[in-house]
C-alpha cells in the first residue's frame, strides 16, 4: 500500500537501466495516486480531479539527466532555475511559483527547512539515485497538506524491492567535472513486511558557480535512508522510515571572493502504526526532521531548524462515499547566530470522496489550521473527475490555499512576528484522452492568485533595524496558463515519442516573476534501439524568461535549448551498462543571472542486481 512519501535533502549517483521503463508518467490509467486523507485508500489516478504527473523508478533510470530538478523539468508545468551545478542552490517552480509554495515529502517525512528565509526545500543536491517514485501533485493542496502548499506538492518514496528474500542493486558511475558516485539499495522482504536501505555517496570537481570566474566549486555527499514496515496481525502494521544526509560545497562568496565552503546536515525519521478497526483504516504517526546548515564565513553562521509532528489519520469506505479525517500537531522551531522562535500548530481536516454515478467522482476536502503566532487559517478544495467517454476523463478543482509566515520571517532581526499568512485562489480545468494503451493527450489551464504578500521591504519600520523589514505588503501574484502533453507509441510498443509544452503568464504588481519561463517544450523519443540496447533522446527548449532585478546587466538568462541523451545496453541480465551526455550541443546559458550552467557533460557506468 503506498503512503505519502516525502523528499529530503538528496539522493546521489545516477544508474541507467537496463531497459526503458513501461509504466510511463504519462500512462495515468495503471497508476495508483495517494493524497493526506487517502494515505490508507489510495485512488486510481483516473479517478482522481487533481493534476498528477508520476515518475517510476525505470522511467527515473532512463531519464538521461543526474539531478532530479533536470528530470522533473521534463514534465509540464515544472521549471527550475539553479546558481551553479550539481550541488548549488536550486529553486523548483510549479506553474511559476517557487519553493515557498511547494510542500516536499520523503517517505513520509517534511523535508521542507525550518530555518531557511522561507520554509522551503532545496532541490539542489537531490538527483535520482535511491529513488522509486515521485509525484509532482499540481495547484493548490492547502486543505490536503496545510502551509506551503500553495503550487503544489513533490511527494518522493525511496527505492525498495518487491521481490521476496533479500534482493538489491549496485550502481557506479564516474564522468566530466571529475565526478564519482555510487549508490547500493538492500531489501528483505518477507510476506509480513519488509526493510530497505539505500546509499549514495557523490563527490565531484565541479563547475565555477559564478559567471567570470575560473576556479571550479566542488561537491561531495552522502545519503542514507532505512524504511521498514511489518504486519504485526492481520489488523494492526507497524512502520518506520529514517533519512540522514551530510553535505558539503564550496562556493563563491562574491565577485571579488571565489573562496568559501558551506555545510549542511539533514536528520529525519517518522514511525507509524496503521489499525484496521471498526470498520475504518486508522494510522497514527510521530515524525521528525533537523537541519543544520553552516556557512563559517558567512555573515550568520549556523541555521538550525527542527521540527516534530504528531498526526493521526483514519479513513473507511461507506457505499459510494470515502470519508477521511484526522488531526496533527507540528512544532517547529529556529537557531541562529543571532535568532531564535518556535511556533505550533494544530490542525484538524476532512475529505469525503464521492461516487454519485459510475462515471462521477468528487471530493470535498476541508482543514483548519491554527498557529500559536499568526491565528487561523481555514483552506477548502472541490475536486472532480468525469469519464465523459470510456477513453476521456475531464478534471475540474478549485481550492484555497495559504503560505505562513517563515519563523525567519517573524523572528529574525528583520523580521515581524505579527505577519499574517498568505492566501490563495486555484483554478484548473483539464481534459484527458486516451487512444488504446499506449497513446495520451493531455491538456490543463490553470490559474492562481497569491494575496496578503509578505515581502521585505525597505521602507518597513516594525522591526527597528532602520534597514526596512520583512512585512505585509501589497498587490496580487497570479500565474495562469496551460500545459499540454502527450506520448505516442511506435513500433508495436518497442519506443515512444513524447512532449509536453506550458504556457506560462507568472507576474506581480511590478512586473513579470522573474525566471519564469513564458514557453517552455520538451520533446523526445526513447525505447529499444537494437537487441539489448535502449535508448532516450530529449530536447527542452525554453523562452521568453526574464532575469531578476540582482543579476549583473551582462547576464545570460534569456533563451536556451538542451539536449540530453542516455543509453543503456545489458551485458547480462543482472549487469548493464550505460552511458549519458547531458547537454549534448554545449549550450552557453544560464537560468539564475550570474550564476554558470554546466556545458557538455559525458558519464559512464555499470549496474548490478542481485
Amino acid at each position: 500500500m503506498h503512503r505519502l512519501l516525502a523528499l529530503t535533502a538528496a539522493p546521489l549517483a545516477l544508474s541507467v537501466s537496463p531497459a526503458i521503463a513501461q509504466d510511463q508518467p504519462f500512462a495515468l490509467d495503471e497508476i495508483v495516486v495517494t493524497g493526506a486523507f487517502t494515505a490508507l485508500s489510495p485512488q486510481p489516478l483516473a479517478r482522481t480531479g487533481a493534476t498528477v504527473d508520476l515518475l517510476e523508478g525505470e522511467t527515473l533510470e532512463a531519464a538521461p539527466t543526474f539531478a532530479l530538478s533536470d528530470t522533473l523539468a521534463t514534465l509540464p508545468g515544472v521549471s527550475f532555475s539553479s546558481n551553479g551545478g550539481l550541488g548549488s542552490n536550486t529553486t523548483l517552480r510549479i506553474r511559476g511559483l517557487d519553493t515557498s509554495y511547494i510542500a516536499v515529502r520523503i517517505d513520509g517525512i517534511d523535508v521542507t527547512d525550518p530555518a531557511g528565509t522561507q520554509t522551503a526545500f532545496n532541490f539542489g543536491g537531490l538527483t535520482k539515485a535511491g529513488l522509486g517514485r515521485v509525484e509532482v501533485i499540481k495547484g493548490s493542496q492547502s486543505a490536503l497538506y496545510g502551509s506551503e502548499a500553495i503550487a503544489g506538492v513533490v511527494d518522493i518514496a525511496t527505492a525498495r524491492s518487491d521481490e521476496l528474500g533479500f534482493s538489491g542493486r549496485l550502481d557506479v558511475e564516474a564522468g566530466s567535472f571529475e565526478t564519482y558516485s555510487g549508490t547500493l539499495g538492500v531489501t528483505q522482504r518477507t510476506e509480513r513486511g519488509q526493510l530497505s536501505f539505500t546509499l549514495d555517496r557523490t563527490i565531484t570537481d565541479g563547475i565555477s558557480t559564478r559567471a567570470g570566474d575560473d576556479e571550479d566549486d566542488g561537491f561531495q555527499q552522502t545519503f542514507a535512508t532505512l524504511t521498514g514496515d511489518f504486519d504485526v496481525s492481520e489488523t494492526v502494521t507497524l512502520g518506520f522510515s529514517a533519512l540522514w544526509r551530510d553535505a558539503e560545497l564550496e562556493i563563491d562568496r562574491s565577485a571579488t571572493d571565489n573562496s568559501g565552503i558551506t555545510y549542511a546536515m539533514q536528520r529525519g525519521g517518522r514511525v507509524f502504526a496503521r489499525v484496521d478497526a471498526f470498520g475504518f483504516d486508522h494510522e497514527l504517526s510521530y515524525a521528525v526532521f533537523t537541519s543544520d546548515r553552516e556557512d563559517p564565513g558567512g555573515f550568520t553562521r549556523e541555521f538550525e531548524g527542527d521540527r516534530r509532528q504528531l498526526s493521526y489519520v483514519g479513513t473507511g469506505d461507506l457505499g459510494s462515499t470515502t470519508l477521511s479525517f484526522g488531526a496533527d500537531w507540528t512544532e517547529e522551531t529556529i537557531a541562529t547566530d543571532s535568532v531564535s522562535g518556535e511556533d505550533a500548530t494544530v490542525a484538524i481536516f476532512g475529505e469525503a470522496v464521492l461516487r454519485p454515478t459510475e462515471t462521477l467522482d468528487l471530493a470535498v476536502s476541508l482543514r483548519h489550521d491554527d498557529s500559536d503566532d499568526f491565528g487561523g487559517q481555514t483552506t477548502g478544495r472541490l475536486a472532480a473527475a468525469w469519464q465523459a467517454t470510456p477513453e476521456t476523463t475531464v478534471r475540474a478543482v478549485a481550492g484555497t490555499g495559504f503560505r505562513a509566515p517563515s519563523l525567519f520571517e517573524r523572528f529574525s532581526a528583520f523580521g515581524d512576528p505579527d505577519l499574517e499568512a498568505e492566501e490563495s485562489l486555484s483554478l484548473e480545468l483539464g481534459v484527458e484522452r486516451r487512444f488504446g494503451d499506449d497513446n495520451v493527450v493531455k491538456a490543463t489551464a490553470f490559474y492562481t492568485e497569491i494575496d496578503n504578500l509578505i515581502r521585505f521591504d525597505p521602507g518597513a519600520t516594525a522591526c527597528g533595524t532602520g534597514f526596512g523589514c520583512y512585512a505585509q505588503v501589497e498587490g496580487t501574484t497570479r500565474t495562469r496558463g496551460l500545459e499540454l502533453s502527450g506520448r505516442y507509441a511506435l513500433a508495436q510498443g518497442r519506443a515512444a515519442l513524447f512532449g509536453a509544452y506550458t504556457y506560462t503568464d507568472a507576474e506581480t504588481e511590478a512586473g513579470r516573476l522573474p525566471r519564469v519561463p513564458r514557453h517552455d517544450l520538451v520533446l523526445g523519443i526513447e525505447g529499444e534501439i537494437a537487441d539489448r540496447l535502449t535508448g532516450r533522446f530529449d530536447v527542452r527548449h525554453v523562452a521568453d524568461v526574464e532575469a531578476s532585478e540582482f543579476a549583473p546587466a551582462d547576464n545570460k538568462v534569456g533563451d536556451y535549448t538542451l539536449a540530453n541523451l542516455g543509453l543503456a545496453y545489458a551485458l547480462s541480465d543482472t549487469v548493464s551498462a550505460s552511458l549519458r551526455v547531458e547537454n549534448l550541443f554545449d549550450a552557453d546559458y544560464e537560468t539564475a543571472g550570474g550564476f554558470n550552467q554546466p556545458g557538455r557533460a559525458a558519464y559512464v557506468g555499470l549496474s548490478t542486481s542481485f
